[in-house]
């Protein structure tokens, strides 16, 4: 674990709090890599925390997936199956193409407009090669595209798998480059026509192609388990 990786916490929020965001965030982002030991004594000293709320937060992580903690052992960044992540992949498929069709039939000019502008952002990103703005831009526009479903529960749903999918596509998200910006582009053709099939159709070819991205990349990681 990198000597600086961790910063130190402010007491202005409760430490186990602070402390389960930050390695969260660092899970998603890949700088804590599956399988990676969490040793409560090295992470409470980067902290500058005891170990009190670092064993917490690990318990609540673990509890959220994204630690696992063995006897004897203690915990570690959580590692994904194959069927565990094309599961997921499945669901976010699923869910995401009806997001598509409803916000077809509800989109105005303001959220049209404003996916555009996203688009276009993104495709600059990716061009100068600013792969985390490209992401953040990436994870703006399907928040976007959700949220022109004026469905809630949809919402909710979709944004609870959210980090997971940030946490997978990771270190796959350069591979997608502008063919991810291309897609969603027909996808923003689609929501201005008010045209719910082409809408539901472009976003499930969106998520089917980076589904096999990161199948390509699962086929030689081996880092994750193979088995359920």
């Amino acid at each position: 674990m990198a000597t600086q990786l961790i910063p130190p916490l402010a007491p202005s929020q409760a430490l186990r709090d602070q402390a389960y965001e930050t390695l969260e965030q660092l899970i998603i982002d890949g700088e804590l890599r599956p399988g990676q030991r969490l040793a409560e004594a090295e992470l409470a000293e980067q902290m500058g925390v005891s170990r009190n709320p670092v064993r917490e937060a690990l318990s609540v992580l673990a509890h959220a997936g994204w630690v696992d903690i063995r006897p004897r052992v203690g915990a570690a960044v959580h590692v994904p199956t194959r069927k565990e992540m094309e599961d997921f992949l499945w669901v976010r498929t699923v869910f995401k193409r009806e997001a598509a069709g409803l916000a077809a039939r509800n989109a105005d000019r303001a959220g049209i407009d404003e996916l555009r502008d996203l688009v276009t952002r993104g495709v600059a990103a990716a061009e100068r090669g600013d792969q985390h703005a490209a992401s953040e831009l990436n994870s703006l526009f399907h928040t976007r595209v959700d949220e022109l479903t004026d469905n809630l529960v949809l919402q909710e749903v979709l944004r609870s798998l959210k980090k997971r999918l940030r946490w997978y596509f990771a270190p796959v998200a350069r591979a997608r480059g502008m063919a991810s910006w291309r897609e969603l582009s027909l996808l923003v053709d689609a929501l201005e026509a008010h045209d719910p099939e082409a809408a539901a159709r472009a976003m499930s070819e969106h998520c089917e192609h980076t589904a096999e991205v990161c199948r390509r990349a699962l086929a030689t990681d081996p880092t994750l388990e193979p088995g359920d």
